[in-house]
């Protein structure tokens, strides 16, 4: 297994493992926007309290969310050594490219550390108020579940958190516009035909996830405004 702990600790088996759970991550922001959009397709907030209910209470999404856990970890702390092993060599930022390099690619350190800070309060705010019970209860049709709405309503009526929220995710949107693309190109998907494809999908990608997250807190504070 000796190849297997060469490959993971060398600089490339390190960027595949970034490219692996960025995609990962990646796919888990459409599943996890699809959920929130209930924020606002339904303002009772019945559809999303008892969406959090069977989320919180279904086997395999409880093995899903650990895994998810794990790979942000994972990803975190892949970065961080590919940027010390970057400096220690050359004295310059993993994320730093030639004259031709994006502002995102420049600075992929600075907004995932933007992003992580927000991913803490963000849990902080929510999943942990979910898993520390201290949730209100609500009845729909003779069942008890936890007021997960009414704690997210609560948050999104101060200006404050709305604007957090909103910037983080504009933060965001530079993140994934690097990191989406790249991710490709370090598993080797280069190809003439489809390498352009594969960028023109990761803008799209990179501009209308963060904006959908972002409508959410939007549209509440105006709701109760």
């Amino acid at each position: 297994m000796s190849w297997l702990t060469d490959t993971l600790t060398s600089t490339l088996g390190r960027k595949v493992i970034m490219s692996l759970t960025g995609l990962f991550l990646i796919l888990f922001l459409v599943v996890h926007l699809a959920g929130n959009l209930q924020l606002i397709t339904d303002p009772t907030g019945e559809a999303f309290n008892v969406y959090a209910h069977t989320m919180a209470n279904n086997p395999l999404i409880q093995v899903v969310s650990i895994g998810n856990f794990f790979f942000i970890l994972l990803h975190i702390i892949t970065s961080i050594m590919l940027t010390m092993k970057n400096k220690k060599a050359r004295g310059v930022n993993y994320s730093v490219g030639g004259k031709s390099s994006t502002w995102a690619s420049r600075n992929m350190g600075a907004l995932g550390t933007v992003i992580l800070i927000f991913l803490v309060v963000h849990l902080k705010g929510f999943w942990f108020k979910s898993k520390s019970g201290q949730l209100e209860m609500i009845e729909y049709g003779g069942v008890e579940y936890g007021d997960l709405y009414g704690v997210v309503n609560a948050a999104y009526s101060n200006i404050w958190y709305t604007l957090f929220y909103v910037v983080c995710m504009g933060l965001m949107a530079f993140h994934l516009s690097h990191g989406f693309q790249s991710a490709f190109q370090t598993l080797g998907l280069n190809h003439k035909k489809y390498t352009p494809i594969i960028k023109g999908v990761g803008k799209v990608f990179s501009i209308v996830i963060p904006i959908a997250f972002a409508i959410i807190p939007i549209w509440m504070f105006a709701q109760n405004a």
